[in-house]
């Protein structure tokens, strides 16, 4: 009886068609194939992985020659370096005489010291170690940073002397008004103190991240 069953299940083995699996790629270790849609979605979400790799490549390979190039610049340096420090020396100044950290003047202009003077005077600086005087660039730069401290000493500094006074005006005609409760920006300009400190801090910076053209020359 046995040996009659096994013949009959040898038999419909053989008239049943042969089964043969889709060929599996390594990433899917399956014991059968997978339907046709789930290979479709693999294949997609292989092909889209490639081209997010290969976008973030392009980018990684434009953008860091980019930031390479700035960060080998000493001029660039200068200048930025300059700013962020006469900024962050305005938060300093503030806490030892107002004992409170403002952190709202790191990109408040006025103050102590002179963040456009020190960016200014930095980059004449930088371009004047670095290509020397003689070069055109170097007088470009110096009448640019004359102009941007001759207006912080006047035009925007009597700007805020006259925000200032016509604050007091409002307050005194439109007492209790709601339109006294707004209050023009008084602090806008420099003295000629703030304006020689952000341009000695400016000086002082450009020749500290300068000294690599000093010594090539």
């Amino acid at each position: 009886m046995v040996m009659v069953m096994v013949m009959l299940m040898d038999s419909l083995l053989s008239l049943t068609p042969k089964f043969r699996p889709f060929p599996l790629s390594p990433s899917l270790s399956l014991f059968h194939s997978p339907p046709c849609s789930l290979r479709v979605s693999a294949l997609h979400n292989r092909g889209l992985g490639v081209s997010l790799l290969s976008v973030t490549a392009n980018a990684k390979l434009r953008i860091s020659p980019f930031v390479a190039t700035l960060a080998a610049n000493p001029t660039f340096v200068s200048g930025l370096l300059a700013w962020v420090v006469a900024q962050s020396i305005k938060v300093f100044l503030n806490f030892f005489f107002e004992r409170k950290w403002d952190f709202g003047l790191l990109y408040a202009s006025g103050g102590m010291p002179s963040s456009h003077s020190a960016l200014c005077t930095a980059l004449t600086t930088s371009v004047a170690i670095c290509h020397g005087v003689a070069d055109s660039l170097f007088p470009v730069c110096l009448g640019f940073s004359l102009i941007v401290m001759y207006d912080a000493i006047g035009v925007r500094r009597h700007a805020g002397m006259q925000a200032q006074v016509l604050n007091l005006i409002v307050a005194d005609l439109f007492q209790g008004h709601p339109i006294s409760e707004r209050k023009l920006k008084e602090l806008l300009g420099h003295t000629p103190s703030q304006v020689f400190a952000g341009a000695l801090l400016g000086f002082l910076v450009a020749c500290f991240c300068c000294q690599a053209c000093v010594v090539g020359a």
